[in-house]
C-alpha cells in the first residue's frame, strides 16, 4: 500500500512538473531560444508541444538557412496560414522574418507560388534574407515587392548572376522606410540603380556595398542623403575619392565604416570623416597607402571618446608608433 501510494505520489508530481513547471520555464526562456531549437523540442512531450504551439514567437519566423528543397518548404509552411482550421490557420499567419540564406532549390517560381497561394501570410513580413540564392532574379524581387508591403530588411549577399538595377528600382519605389540593405557582390548593379535607393530610401540605417567596384563618386556622393545611416561597408570601392568620402562625412550618425582597399582615398577624405562622424566606433583603413599620421591625429582629436576599432594594416604611409 505504501509503495503504491508513493508511486502514485511520484506520478502525480511528475505530471504536475510536466503540466505546470516545464511550460512556465519555457515561457521565460523561450524568447531567447533560436527558432530551430524551439522546433526540436516539439516532440519531447505533449505538454511541451502544447506550450510551444501556443507561443506566438514560434510562428513569426521561417528559417530555411542551408536547407535542401527550401522553395517547396517555404510554400508549404506559408500555406498553413490559409488552412480552414483556425488553430492551424493561426500558424505562420503573421510571419515577420524569412531566412533563405544559402538555401538550396529556391527559385523565382517558388516566390510566385507563395504570392499566389499565401498572400495573406506575407502582409506582415519585415525581413527577408536571400543571400547566395543565385536562382532568384529581378522577377523574384518584383514578386516580393508586390506581395510584402512592410519590408524593412532586404539582403541579397553574393547574387552575382541575376540581380540588376531593376531590382533596386523596385525596392526604392516600394520601401521608403527600408532600414537595412545588403548588396554585397551583386556585380550587375550600376550608379543608376544605387542612386534610386539613396534618393528614395532615406530611412536606411545599414548599407552594405562590400566588393562592388563599379560604383563611382556620382553615386557615393548621394550617400550623404542618408541622415540615419549608422553602418556603411565600402570595402573594395576602388572609385571612391576624397570628394565622395567628404560627402559621406555628412552622415553624422555613422558608427561603423569599412574603407578597406578604397585605394583612391587619402588623408583629406579620412580627416573629413573624423570631423563629421564624431560617433564613429569602427573604422577600417586596411590597405590604403595614401593615408598618413595626419588622419590619425584628426581621428584622435575628434573620435577618441568613441572609436574602439581602427584597422590600419597595410597603410604604409602611417609610421609605427614606438612603445
Amino acid at each position: 500500500m505504501e509503495v503504491a501510494a508513493a508511486a502514485a505520489g511520484g506520478a502525480e508530481g511528475d505530471l504536475k512538473w510536466s503540466k505546470e513547471t516545464i511550460p512556465m520555464v519555457l515561457k521565460i526562456v523561450g524568447t531567447r531560444l533560436h527558432q530551430r531549437d524551439l522546433i526540436s523540442l516539439l516532440p519531447v512531450s505533449p505538454w511541451l508541444h502544447r506550450t510551444l504551439v501556443s507561443c506566438p514567437s514560434l510562428w513569426l519566423a521561417l528559417d530555411f538557412r542551408e536547407m535542401n528543397n527550401a522553395g517547396n518548404r517555404l510554400v508549404a509552411a506559408l500555406s498553413l496560414g490559409s488552412e480552414m482550421n483556425w488553430e492551424v490557420k493561426s500558424r505562420y499567419r503573421h510571419v515577420k522574418h524569412i531566412n533563405l540564406e544559402f538555401a538550396q532549390d529556391i527559385e523565382d517560381k517558388h516566390l510566385d507560388l507563395a504570392k499566389t497561394k499565401c498572400l495573406d501570410s506575407l502582409q506582415e513580413l519585415e525581413s527577408i534574407n536571400l543571400n547566395v540564392c543565385q536562382k532568384i532574379s529581378d522577377r523574384g524581387v518584383e514578386t516580393i515587392t508586390s506581395a510584402c508591403p512592410k519590408l524593412k530588411v532586404f539582403s541579397f549577399y553574393w547574387n552575382v548572376r541575376s540581380i540588376t538595377d531593376k531590382s533596386l528600382q523596385l525596392i526604392a519605389d516600394n520601401y521608403p522606410d527600408l532600414e537595412f540593405l545588403n548588396l554585397t557582390r551583386c556585380v550587375k548593379l550600376t550608379d543608376g540603380g544605387l542612386q534610386q535607393i539613396l534618393l528614395k530610401c532615406s530611412s536606411l540605417q545599414s548599407l552594405n556595398l562590400y566588393a562592388l567596384s563599379s560604383f563611382t563618386d556620382e553615386a557615393y556622393r548621394k550617400i550623404s542623403l542618408l541622415a540615419n545611416l549608422r553602418f556603411l561597408d565600402l570595402c573594395g570601392a576602388q572609385n571612391l575619392s576624397d570628394q565622395g568620402l567628404t560627402c559621406i562625412a555628412k552622415c553624422k550618425n555613422l558608427v561603423s565604416l569599412n574603407l578597406t582597399w578604397c585605394v583612391r582615398v587619402t588623408d583629406v577624405g579620412v580627416i573629413a570623416i573624423a570631423q563629421g562622424c564624431t560617433s564613429l566606433e569602427f573604422l577600417s583603413l586596411f590597405g590604403i597607402v595614401g593615408v598618413t599620421d595626419k588622419c590619425l591625429e584628426a581621428l584622435s582629436r575628434s573620435c577618441s571618446n568613441t572609436i574602439t576599432t581602427l584597422d590600419v594594416n597595410g597603410c604604409i604611409g602611417i609610421k609605427e608608433t614606438e612603445s
